[in-house]
Order: structure tokens, then sequence, then C-alpha cells
């Protein structure tokens, strides 16, 4: 492995030559792009760590008839900044969407957009969230069809090509729906690209009717560092065991008899996060039988993945936004027969602003050296093929006024270590040893055996910002409901 900051691969894309078009068995490939929400990284039944209850038979197919990327990352973690990031292969710095409350900045291109212009097909079906009220359709798709901010679980009014309707029934398979009518609809003498964006697993968990209950008799293996005590905290910085009874921490649920929050327990928040996880499951397996019944599969490649992770009670959380691994890693897979060998995994460090750069070349589409994207293309990678890979990766996280419990904080990850800058707040950082921690219980920040390795990082990290221009905050008038009640300690 050797080092690559984003500014080398910049020149890395820009200098790329991709095929004029990629095949599939003589047959322009199409491509499929699977995006949930809030999926944590180890809740398929393919990884280890997986809830042994939990069960994902159709993300496991994908994995096992194609290729598991087992470190996978976002980012930044939280919605639409994540979403910007993956539409435009660019950290957060670069394409300036930093909150849940604000549209993209006017000029802004996604990777759609450069589908679009090359001939193929193009249609999203989905969540959005950006712009959050705003469901009209936006450039580079064909085909649009969406809602309002999080939208619904059930009965969701969709925006179809500018027009609004209600649709009886539950969102997943109501998007399944509309996703496999397009694809059935559509030109089969051209190739396809379609992005489908399901509202699942966003809080609040709701799981199908069919799924409800399902795992109602399962008992919990709670995390280790869910258990507010002093081993779980006295490294950690203080404003991690304060979240714990902010909007975003266990102890802000039902915490005693007189507690009326409309927050559920910790044991059934974490029941219905898995049930509607099944949900995804179900309609991820209803979109690959489709390929099946067509005769598609050789033709096209799927990619499954998330758009943050989320914990459910380690280190006292059940959100993401943190730098902390549950909440920044994500599941992803991905499947094409023939071109993917089957129980191919990927190790390198792969990040959302990965996806738009793989999916490109997967047309055999070079994007142009003035969009500026921060990622690399993983396509030689799901070929089973090697190419110069990035030995770390930079996190950010930006304080919103909304959810004020979490500071704004730059990471720096490498295969082994973590370090973590907490600007802003009179609290310490942290310093992690991944292989002998990999829970991230003991911050090691202080420790003086670590004090270069600390150094080096830190000045690693801040340079690639300042050179990226991510070092100037944006401070942005409040807009929307501000979520920042506290329940005090017992």
């Amino acid at each position: 492995m050797y080092r690559v900051s984003h500014t080398i691969v910049f020149c890395l894309i820009a200098i790329s030559c991709f095929s004029p078009l990629v095949k599939a068995n003589g047959n322009p490939r199409n491509v499929i792009f699977i995006l949930s929400d809030d999926h944590r990284y180890d809740f398929m039944s393919c990884v280890e760590n997986c809830p042994t209850f939990l069960k994902t038979p159709n993300l496991d197919r994908m994995a096992n008839e194609g290729a598991l990327i087992q470190n996978a990352f976002v980012t930044t973690a939280l919605c639409s900044p994540s979403r910007a990031s993956i539409l435009t292969g660019r950290y957060m710095h670069g394409h300036r969407v930093v909150d849940n409350q604000r549209p993209v900045p006017k000029g802004t291109t996604f990777f759609p957009q450069l589908i679009q212009k090359a001939g193929y097909q193009t249609a999203f079906v989905g969540k959005w969230h950006m712009g959050h009220e705003n469901d009209q359709p936006r450039p580079g798709f064909d085909h649009w069809v969406s809602f309002k901010g999080q939208g619904a679980y059930f009965n969701p009014v969709l925006n179809t090509n500018g027009t609004r309707k209600e649709y009886k029934g539950y969102t997943t398979d109501v998007l399944t729906d509309q996703a496999v009518n397009w694809l059935n609809q559509r030109d089969t003498n051209n190739p396809f690209f379609i992005y489908l964006s399901f509202k699942a697993v966003h809080y609040p968990f709701q799981p199908a009717p069919r799924n409800k209950g399902k795992f109602a008799n399962d008992e919990i293996d709670y995390p280790e560092t869910m258990a507010n005590t002093e081993r779980n905290y006295q490294t950690q910085p203080r404003w991690v065991k304060d979240r714990r009874y902010s909007i975003h921490g266990i102890d802000h649920m039902e915490t005693g008899p007189f507690d009326k929050d409309p927050v559920p327990d910790f044991d059934a928040l974490y029941k219905q996060y898995c049930e509607t996880v099944v949900g995804i499951d179900e309609n991820v397996g209803r979109v690959l039988s489709w390929l099946d019944e067509n005769d598609l599969a050789k033709d096209t490649l799927v990619i499954y993945t998330s758009d943050n992770g989320f914990e459910l009670g380690e280190h006292g959380f059940y959100d993401k936004r943190d730098a902390f691994e549950h909440s920044i890693r994500v599941p992803m897979v991905a499947y094409a027969p023939g071109l993917i060998k089957p129980k191919t995994k990927i190790t390198q460090m792969v990040q959302n602003i990965d996806i738009a750069p793989t999916l490109l070349e997967s047309f055999g589409i070079k994007p142009p050296i003035q969009l500026k994207m921060d990622g690399d293309s993983f396509f030689s990678l799901l070929e089973g093929g090697d190419k110069p890979w990035r030995d770390h990766i930079l996190y950010e996280y930006h304080w919103e006024w909304n959810f004020p419990a979490t500071p704004t904080t730059f990471a720096i990850r490498t295969d082994r270590f973590k370090y973590i800058y907490y600007h802003g707040v009179w609290d310490h950082n942290g310093f992690y040893d991944l292989r002998t921690d990999p829970l991230e219980r003991h911050n090691l920040i202080k420790v003086p055996g670590y004090q270069s390795q600390i150094a080096k990082m830190r000045g690693q990290m801040f340079a690639e910002l300042e050179a990226a221009g991510g070092l100037v905050l944006p401070v942005r008038p409040p807009v929307g409901e501000r979520l920042d009640q506290r329940k005090l300690t017992r």
C-alpha cells in the first residue's frame, strides 16, 4: 500500500483512460445502484457479528455470488452530505451540502447527468433528501419518482415526473414496485442506469406488517460499550458520555415510571430496526429475481450500500454523525455474474466518494477534469485486479444547530489507527488502536508511547484538509426544529 492524498486522487481520475464502452457478454452493461438509509455494516448475515436471529439471504446472495466490500466507509455520517458525496464523488467540503436542511448549491453536477448525456436511460426512485421538502425532479434522470424529506413508511405520496399521487402500501415495497415498473417499460434496445433509494431503515424503524414482531422472542446481545460504567467512559471525551442523555442517547429513552418520551425502550427499538432490515433484503431479492426472469443478470452490475452506519447502543448512542466505527462503516456488496467472481472479498478501504467514479467507469465514461472528484474507481478491484489504493481515509462532520450534542468532527483512519479531532468544545480528542481495541473503548490520546503517531496523523489530516479547502467551516442560519433537550443523570 502507498499513501494517497485526495489531491493525488484528483490526478488519478483526471488521467484515467476508461474504455469507450464496458460490455458484458457483448452487450452494454446496465447498472442498478441500491441505497438504503442508516443500515449498519454488520447487520447482514454474511458478515461476522451480525445478530444471530437476523437473516438477509438476498444480500448474502450478492456477497456469495459477487463481492463483499469488507471495509466500506462514508465521508460524513449524515443523510444529505453522504448522498451528495455519492452523487458528486466529492467530500462534504467540496460539494458544500453540510446538513439536512439546505439544498444542493447551484451548478452542482451529479454523475447520472454524465450517464444520461452519454445516451443511457436513467431513472431515480426513492429518497432524495437534499433540499428537504423539495421533491421535484433533479438533473440527470429521464424518469423521477420521489417524495418530500424523510417521507413515510406507509402510503407514501410520490412525485412521478412532476405529478403527485398517494400509493397504498409499505414504502420499501412501493418503491421497488415503481423501480420494476420502469424497468419493464424501458426501451429494451438501450442499456439503463437506475438508482433505487430506500427510506428504510431510518428512524422511526417501522417494519412491513408481515415482519412486525418477527424477532419479539429473540434475545439481544447488548454491545459491551453500552453500559454506563467507569470502564467504558474513563478515557473517552466528556461529550461522549453526555450524549447518552441527548435525543440520540439511550438514557434519553424511558428510564423511569414518570417518563413519557415517544421513544420506545431499547429492546423494542433494536428489534424493530432488524425487522425493517428484513424488508430491505426482501426487496433486494425482488430486484435480483427480476434480473433472473429477464435474463439480464449477466449484463448488469448491482451495487448495494447505505448512506450511513448506525449505532445501536455502542457508547450509549442510537444514531450516527460521530466518527466511531459503527457510525462511519456501511454495508457494501456488488453482484455482476461474469464480471465479479463468486465470493470475492475486497479488503481495501472504499468510501462513498468512490461510487461515482466506479459507476462511471462501468459505463465507460470518463468524468471531466473540472468536476474534481475526490474518489477513485474500484471497478478493477471488482474484476479481481489490483491497483494502487489509499492507505487512509478522511472523515468530517460539522456541528448541527438542530442536533447540538455532537461536535464538529474531523478524523483520519488507517487500517490500524484512528485519530479524531473535536472542534469548538472544551474536551480532549480521540486516538484508538483498532487492532487491539476494535470496540474503541480505550482512548489512547494521552498515552506517551503514542504521541509521535498521534502527531503524525494529526499533521497529515490537517494538511490534506487545508490543501482541499476543508478547514473553512460553514456557518449557516438556523433552519428547522431544534432537538436539544437532555435528561439529567440519575
